[in-house]
């Protein structure tokens, strides 16, 4: 069955066309004007629309490159339905390396928005509309903020059945249950009855070829599930992805130079030392210890801490976490960049038209 043509803003895209869209928000205070960039590839075959969104806060910029990445790929020549990119939502937050909006408000907390509305609410409320409304699935990319690391990992509403599927199938060791809050992309979409996971990996302003890799490996396989792109054997079984059910912060007990012990992916034990707090004479050392067993899943990276400063992310499970270890390790050791992932050449696809 040939798919119809796909409408959005005012465009008609035909089967097994590809196109860029730009569309107006709010300009520069230099009068220049800003646009959301968008692109579509719509295939040849019916199908979801996917939508897959990144730099919903300016300074995370991993996403930016998994989409970069993915738009390469030889299977999207014979895709299945219609694949919405958004690489750089919050465009003056990535033009200034902020997460945040000139206005300082943060755009994952400004949904749906409104067209009178703040800086934040006005970006959001354009989003909204005009792309995420076209979209019956979602995937949002993300990393942790400045200073702090987040292992690959999902979130997902675990009350939604759809989003459950997609997250077990992107293929990373550890998901957790997160319920979406209000203000969030993840919330607003969630109301309009769209599905959407947030793929949380790295650290915001840097590269992280582990997380990059994650996150094109990941999508592929969430459109493998949605019937989208074909489905190939695989030379070896996937592990079963762990939920963890909940998750706690440690926080800083002091102030002073931070020492930490354990890395991305390591296991605590309750009562284990972590990390040790000194000030910068030695005068004193403050060990931080970890309040239960689990797996690390979000660190800072910077050695100066406050007290009451977050520390570590520890992902808690019912399973015993020496498992679920042993799959992180597995699973980060064949993603390691030992040999180029980018194919050679271009894929063999419409060129865009703008």
């Amino acid at each position: 069955m040939k798919a119809s043509p796909f409408e959005i803003n005012g465009h008609t895209l035909n089967p097994g066309q590809r196109r860029t869209l730009k569309i107006p928000v709010a300009g520069m205070v230099t009068n220049t004007d800003v646009n959301l960039t968008i692109q579509i590839i719509h295939g040849k075959k019916p199908g979801p629309v996917l939508l897959i969104s990144a730099a919903i806060h300016g300074d995370e910029i991993n996403g930016v490159e998994i989409i970069r990445r993915l738009l390469k790929q030889r299977s999207l020549a014979n895709l299945s339905g219609t694949l919405i990119v958004v690489p750089i939502v919050n465009v003056h937050g990535f033009i200034a390396h902020s997460r945040y909006l000139p206005d300082g408000r943060d755009l994952n907390r400004s949904f749906p928005g409104s067209q009178k509305g703040s800086l934040a609410g006005r970006l959001a409320h354009t989003f909204l509309t005009k792309v995420v409304s076209h979209a019956t699935h979602g995937i949002d990319l993300h990393t942790g903020a400045r200073h702090r690391a987040n292992l690959p990992q999902i979130r997902f509403d675990p009350e939604n059945k759809t989003g459950t599927e997609m997250a077990h199938a992107f293929g990373l060791p550890v998901v957790l249950h997160s319920e979406s809050k209000e203000g969030t992309f993840r919330k607003a979409a969630a109301d309009s009855g769209i599905p959407v996971i947030l793929y949380e990996a790295g650290e915001a302003l840097r590269f992280d070829e582990v997380c990059i890799r994650a996150g094109v490996n990941g999508i592929i396989n969430v459109m493998r599930l949605l019937g989208m792109i074909r489905k190939v054997r695989r030379k070896k079984e996937t592990q079963e992805a762990t939920v963890a059910l909940n998750s706690v912060w440690v926080r800083s007990p002091t102030s002073g130079i931070l020492r930490t012990l354990l890395p991305l992916g390591a296991r605590t034990t309750r009562g284990s030392v972590i990390a040790l707090v000194a000030d910068p004479m030695g005068e004193f050392e403050v060990e931080v210890t970890a309040p239960c067993e689990g797996i690390v899943i979000g660190r800072v990276n910077l050695p100066l801490v406050h007290e009451g400063e977050a520390l570590f992310h520890i992902a808690r499970f019912k399973e015993d976490a020496s498992d679920i270890l042993d799959q992180v390790e597995a699973w980060n050791e064949e993603l390691e960049p030992d040999t180029p992932m980018e194919p050679p050449s271009q894929p063999d696809i419409a060129p865009i038209i703008t």
